[in-house]
């Protein structure tokens, strides 16, 4: 069983640092013919974003594609530029542009700070995770309605065989632009006691989304079990995120738990860029044992 976990937790760790240190480029595995894909002129809901192969960045449309060329409109005109030369083409809703500004999108909206959403990954597309440095994770979007995670603890001084090991699958789908459901798990294994048999706790959870992709709102219910012998008392769950900025949202989640009083709280900061976001925040409780502002909370996403 030591070997076991030994050999989970190399591959879980060999694959952070692969993805990390040595992404796969989505555009050079494609080739011309991913491009090839992306040369259509777009409707009137969206713009195109063009880069070209020495970096220029530019914001428009295509309006003419020909063999060896397109024709690109821009706000200073139109510009004829050669196939050969472009190096990528984001299709984009024009919604997403602010103040001439592009607003790219949340790298980290499948959570809130540590709670799910109801949206899902891509398939294809994955991120890594870490929480309070010692517990990181990897999450990976088997299609665009399924994705699952998985990780464990780190702490060096006491053995891998007591550390945590964590699996959180989760299915959804998209009922319109703005209105998602998904349903999930978290399975945690908690190191054994005593040479007892390791006992895996977590929650089966529903959860929905509403809102757009900058401002939204996120309610869930799920039952808390030990080896599998489920609490009959629901625990909910509620909050949501808004941006601010384009590189800032302020983030919220709560918690109800059966049997305790005084409800938990969190909430903070989230910066980010197209690939990667920090949660700044804190953690705490309404009622006589609150204390401000609350214990220190931090995580950190990188997506691939």
């Amino acid at each position: 069983m030591k070997n076991h976990r030994i050999i989970v937790s190399a591959i879980v760790f060999g694959f952070c640092f692969m993805s990390i240190f040595f992404p796969i480029s989505r555009a050079s595995a494609q080739g011309q013919s991913g491009l090839e894909g992306t040369l259509k002129i777009p409707d009137s809901s969206h713009m195109q974003i063009l880069t070209t192969l020495d970096g220029t960045t530019l914001y428009g449309r295509i309006i003419e594609v020909g063999q060896s060329e397109i024709k690109f409109e821009t706000n200073i005109g139109i510009i004829p530029i050669q196939l050969a030369k472009i190096k990528e083409i984001k299709e984009i809703p024009i919604s997403s542009i602010k103040k001439g500004v592009y607003w790219f999108p949340n790298p980290n909206d499948t959570r809130l700070l540590f709670a799910p959403t109801a949206r899902c990954l891509k398939g294809g597309e994955g991120y890594f995770a870490d929480y309070y440095l010692f517990f990181p994770m990897v999450a990976f979007g088997i299609t665009d309605n399924i994705t699952i995670a998985g990780g464990a603890s780190i702490f060096p001084w006491i053995g891998i065989e007591n550390n945590l090991f964590y699996f959180m699958p989760k299915v959804g789908c998209n009922l319109g632009d703005k209105f998602s459901l998904a349903v999930g798990a978290l399975l945690v294994k908690l190191p054994s006691f005593d040479d007892e048999i390791n006992p895996t706790v977590g929650i089966c959870y529903g959860v929905g989304t509403v809102g757009g992709p900058n401002s939204n709102f996120t309610a869930g219910v799920g039952f808390g079990y030990v080896d599998w012998e489920f609490e009959k008392t629901p625990m909910f769950m509620f909050g949501g995120q808004h941006r601010v900025s384009r590189r800032i949202s302020l983030v919220s989640e709560n918690w109800m738990m059966p049997g305790v009083d005084q409800p938990g709280i969190a909430y903070g900061l989230r910066f980010f860029g197209e690939k990667v976001s920090v949660d700044l925040g804190f953690l705490n409780t309404i009622g006589d044992n609150m204390i401000f502002p609350g214990i220190p909370y931090i995580d950190f996403v990188i997506k691939f």
